[in-house]
């Protein structure tokens, strides 16, 4: 399993050599509000709202004072607006009252503001503070984990912890973009490209898909 592991990452890196977070941030708390928001929405959705966001709201104090009507209607388009509202200012709020106005940069911590689990905090520890404590489990990583037998699982946390058992520690922050660029650009939910698969080789689901469009 660990050359198997290691030939895939290889070969992702290899196909995806710009892999990144796809949100747009220019601090901690832009990281954490545009993570909440991305839940059961598009990064590209989510980076055109918050280019306004980001200009009327600027400190956790913002967030943690605003109008939440109001509020909902600046992330309507996202989805799912009156829970990410909610969430988002009392997340606000809990940064300012118990975190002395700034994001908190453990994991024990993170996973205490409303709206935030694992995910949402091992995004914000890599990227915001260059922290590794896990690797986040979003719904391309959670069906490539599957797909290419890394996990029977589909539980978010229990993929987590077995790609985490799989996995070199260093890598897990930058897996997580590697598995997405290949599930957006390659690995669909419904129609997989396998023909232009550089992991096919490797992937257990292949025959699967035999047939389907891209499929062998």
């Amino acid at each position: 399993m660990e050359k198997k592991i290691a030939k895939l990452i290889s070969l992702l890196d290899n196909a995806y050599p710009k892999a990144r977070i796809a949100l747009h941030f220019r601090d901690p708390v832009q990281l954490l509000v545009a993570t909440i928001l991305s839940a059961q929405c598009t990064d590209a959705r989510v980076n055109i709202v918050t280019e306004q966001l980001f200009k009327k709201y600027r400190t956790v104090q913002d967030y943690a004072h605003a109008d939440i009507r109001a509020f909902e209607q600046d992330i309507r388009s996202t989805g799912f607006y009156h829970n990410k509202a909610k969430n988002i200012i009392a997340a606000a709020q809990m940064i300012v009252h118990d975190f002395a106005g700034k994001v908190p940069d453990s994991m024990e911590a993170l996973v205490r503001l409303p709206g935030v689990a694992r995910k949402t905090a091992n995004i914000v520890l890599y990227n915001a503070f260059g922290k590794i404590e896990g690797i986040a489990v979003d719904t391309h990583v959670r069906r490539l984990s599957q797909r290419l037998g890394l996990s029977p699982h589909d539980d978010p946390e229990k993929i987590e912890q077995d790609l985490m058992r799989q996995i070199d520690k260093k890598l897990w922050g930058h897996v997580t973009y590697l598995l997405v660029e290949h599930g957006r650009a390659v690995c669909d939910a419904k129609k997989p490209k396998c023909r232009a698969c550089v992991v096919a080789s490797l992937c257990p689901a292949k025959k699967a898909f035999s047939g389907g469009e891209g499929g062998e």
